[in-house]
């Protein structure tokens, strides 16, 4: 398994955490938010990517809250990076969204809805930052390879592969904890969604979910022992966050649960 640096941060071999709220509603939140995690993960000795977009392009209706642009959103990342001291992660959406946000970012995030697209994959790995590509709901594992080789074609060197549930019927996810197993076979870091995992799409104007079942997916997840890192959206009050409510998780819990995960890791990789 590679072993990739982000930031200061060296990846591979501890459980990893890539958490924040799903957008960036406000500079006062997401700092807070940012610094409470950052806090939550020196304590446990888990290396730590902050995460939050500047725009959320694929929202279920025209007149979603999207974030605030590109624009002030790095600026509001780039005062979690320098205040905080945690490399931050972003989407990008859009090949001219690169090279501005890998001026802040540290890892960009290809959504898994564009994971098959080969100019904005190209243009991520080209900022040479890291690239985590997220697997589209609609794309079995061994696909992943394609996207692979997209980054590494124009020279791209770090990548995180994440694994974020997979299309059953209408308006419903599973995890195939196979997935996992598969992916990591490529021999990069695997990485678990377990929040966008529980989503419930097309439920409405918004996109449903039950966040109860994020926990237990990422405890199944990490149980595995082919994952190596959690990838979590919180938020201090879900049930007003303004993009993905119905699954992030409250922040106050995810200390508890990373205990937990820790533990489930460590006995995991003895195996």
């Amino acid at each position: 398994m590679k072993t990739i640096c982000v930031g200061d941060l060296k990846l591979g071999d501890r459980l990893f955490v890539i958490a924040g709220p799903c957008v960036i509603e406000s500079e006062t939140l997401v700092l807070k938010t940012a610094e409470t995690l950052a806090g939550i993960c020196a304590d446990l000795g888990l290396p730590y990517i902050f995460k939050a977009s500047f725009d959320k392009a694929n929202r279920t209706a025209a007149d979603s809250f999207r974030g605030p642009g590109l624009k002030r959103g790095l600026a509001i990342l780039a005062k979690v990076k320098k205040r905080i001291g945690v490399p931050v992660l972003t989407d990008v959406h859009e090949v001219a969204q690169c090279p501005p946000s890998a001026e802040v970012c540290d890892v960009l995030q290809i959504p898994a809805f564009l994971c098959r697209q080969t100019d904005l994959i190209h243009a991520a790995a080209r900022t040479g930052r890291c690239v985590n590509i997220k697997k589209g709901q609609f794309l079995a594992p061994w696909d992943m390879k394609h996207a692979i080789a997209k980054v590494t074609a124009v020279g791209g060197r770090s990548i995180l592969l994440t694994e974020r549930g997979s299309s059953f019927g209408y308006g419903n996810l599973v995890v195939d904890m196979r997935s996992l197993a598969v992916m990591r076979e490529f021999g990069w870091p695997v990485v678990f969604d377990a929040t966008h995992s529980v989503q419930m799409p097309g439920t409405g104007k918004v996109t449903g979910g039950d966040r109860r079942m994020a926990p237990l997916l990422a405890r199944a997840a990490i149980a595995t022992g082919c994952c190596d890192g959690v990838f979590l959206e919180t938020h201090p009050k879900p049930d007003r966050a303004k993009s993905d409510a119905a699954n992030q998780i409250l922040l106050t819990q995810v200390k508890p649960l990373l205990v937990h995960l820790r533990e489930l890791h460590s006995v995991a990789r003895r195996c």
